[in-house]
């Protein structure tokens, strides 16, 4: 097709603001799909991306309309998956930036927006939801103003739900986003931002192609790490798979290769044609290093094997995904995965769950830590029971986040008490119009369990939190351990900074007296820096009365049966082995 008459755009928004939705009008109305094929979030593919309403996987759909080939990328909202937004501007010239009329600017629309200024794209701006009796125009209107510097008439207003103004958004897109500006004759060079492994067809490549042309049979190359492959297939998502002889210059498509690993073919990597091969690779992207790990166990040892390869298998699709595997003295054979986020550890969780029929154990997520020695020798640490001794550490570095609070005004005083409550800095405070935007940094580790909770509570559901890493920071740290009837438990063991642990020493035993049951035995229950043990919980003993068959006679009768029960005892609490259940690993993330 003619370069003029091809538009690459996205669509951008704060979760649940109605992205999926106005997709899903976008697709009726350039009849892509026909109405009696048409379902809500047509374009999530997953079961779990319906069920909760969110996206989870960016999704590329091809559209014709007047004439015009429109390719559009539907992103996800949330914090967790924001690196496959930035995926997903790099491959288009425009955004259309969603802002739902009711809840007005959260702090996912602010890092979206700052995203695609950084990737030089055409923005424009939408007001959805307009048909909702608590739409507020006006107001949300001028907090747009405000931020993008437009005119208020420059803002369309639609309800994606309705299919109002729709079209719109359309000749919108085909008179503000540019053309794609790419060389036909040039050497072949696609992007590849996004790839994932189908078990019948070998690696799938979603590609947008900058310069020259890939056609079907072509021997293709990687430019940076040189692998070669065979286009099997090329082609558009209409939003199906839909053949075509090649992908011209300025489109979006996909190739199925015959590569048998996404290793080979990486995010970010350009693709090119090996008889013609191009000399400049294209600006990929930045590797994606995830900061929360946690460990994944199977209840029972002998389905170990079936979660490694669950995970081998899952990792495939979903390129920030790394695990190594982990050895627990109480939980057997595991292996500790690296997330991007709760939201993400809890995805690949329930997937792991249902697509592969698992039974888990996870444990209390946690964050990486740099450790300098006093040799002088650097080593990462992503787990507190890999904590070499004390004696021969000279400094432990955590990592420290930027954050951004977006709030109501009437919450500011209590947001920053929560910030400062998790050993955060207050950096600064600006308001739009209504809203304030409040900007810290804290340590990650701190913000894991229960912060997003807390905001959410403290601002009656209308505060959105946003971060990114800033850095590793050197900090007082101490390794936590917890003891379970005088028996040392690694997996339960945690980083935290020497202030807090008393508080979370006492907090966390009493939490797990909650969660193990009784036993026929006094349980003791400690937290402990070092030698020093700093908390203690006891959990009582079942106390069965042996004298209730005793009527009459000498008290010198009562005392030999208790005094044999005591020395039972005794002899199990030596031999006696404590059961733990799954919940006593997830414990920092149980709300009071």
């Amino acid at each position: 097709m003619n370069q003029d008459h091809i538009r690459n755009f996205c669509i951008i928004a704060h979760i649940d603001h109605g992205k999926s939705t106005l997709a899903d009008r976008l697709l009726e109305v350039t009849g892509t799909v026909e109405k009696r094929l048409m379902k809500e979030q047509l374009l999530d593919r997953m079961d779990l991306e319906r069920e909760r309403g969110i996206t989870i996987k960016l999704q590329p759909v091809r559209m014709d309309y007047q004439k015009y080939q429109l390719n559009l990328i539907d992103t996800p909202g949330h914090v967790d998956f924001s690196y496959e937004v930035s995926r997903s501007l790099e491959a288009c010239e425009g955004a259309i930036l969603i802002v739902d009329a009711t809840q007005g600017m959260q702090a996912q629309t602010l890092a979206n927006v700052y995203l695609a200024i950084a990737a030089d794209l055409t923005i424009i701006p939408v007001l959805n939801k307009i048909d909702l009796p608590a739409a507020d125009v006006e107001r949300v209107g001028a907090e747009i103003v405000s931020l993008l510097g437009c005119k208020f008439e420059d803002i369309l207003q639609i309800s994606a739900k309705t299919g109002k103004g729709v079209e719109a958004v359309l000749e919108r897109v085909i008179s503000d986003v540019p053309a794609p500006s790419g060389d036909t004759s040039a050497p072949t060079r696609a992007l590849i931002f996004d790839s994932y492994y189908d078990e019948y067809r070998g690696v799938i490549l979603y590609v947008r192609t900058v310069d020259g042309r890939i056609g079907k049979g072509d021997q293709i190359q990687m430019m940076a790490n040189s692998s070669q492959g065979l286009a099997l297939e090329v082609g558009a998502l209409k939003p199906d798979m839909s053949a075509l002889s090649g992908i011209e210059t300025g489109e979006i498509g996909y190739i199925v290769t015959n590569l048998k690993s996404t290793r080979e073919a990486r995010v970010g990597d350009t693709v090119t044609l090996a008889k013609n091969p191009a000399v400049d690779a294209l600006p990929g992207y930045m590797d994606v290093h995830p900061f929360v790990y946690a460990g994944f166990f199977p209840e029972s040892n002998e389905h170990y094997q079936d979660l490694k390869d669950a995970i081998e298998k899952l990792s495939l699709s979903d390129s920030a995904l790394q695990y190594d595997l982990e050895n627990s003295p109480v939980l057997g054979f595991g292996i500790r995965v690296g997330f991007l986020g709760l939201l993400h550890m809890d995805i690949v969780r329930e997937r792991l769950e249902r697509e592969y029929n698992l039974d888990l154990v996870v444990t209390n997520p946690s964050t990486d830590y740099q450790v300098t020695l006093v040799t002088g020798e650097e080593i990462d640490i992503k787990s507190a029971a890999d904590l070499p001794d004390v004696a021969r550490i000279q400094e432990i570095r955590e990592p420290w986040i930027k954050g951004e609070i977006v709030a109501p005004n009437g919450y500011v005083g209590s947001l920053i008490q929560l910030i400062n409550s998790k050993r955060g800095l207050h950096k600064n405070l600006s308001y739009i119009d209504e809203r304030a935007l409040i900007s810290f940094e804290a340590p990650l580790a701190n913000l894991l369990t229960d912060f997003y909770d807390q905001l959410k509570s403290i601002t009656s559901g209308y505060g959105s939190f946003n971060y990114e890493l800033a850095d590793y920071r050197a900090e007082d740290l101490v390794k936590l351990d917890f003891y379970v009837a005088g028996e040392k438990m690694d997996s339960l063991s945690i980083m935290v900074h020497r202030t807090e642990s008393e508080r979370l020493g006492r907090e966390i035993v009493e939490k797990l007296k909650e969660v193990i049951p009784r036993h026929q035995f006094a349980v003791s229950l400690q937290a402990a820096i070092g030698a020093r043990f700093i908390a203690r919980e006891d959990i009582s003993a079942y106390r069965k009365d042996v004298t209730t068959g005793l009527y009459g006679g000498d008290v010198s009768r009562k005392k030999k049966v208790l005094a044999k029960q005591a020395k039972g005892k005794k002899r199990l609490k030596k031999f006696g082995k404590v059961e733990i259940p799954a919940e006593a690993f997830t414990v920092m993330l149980k709300r009071d």
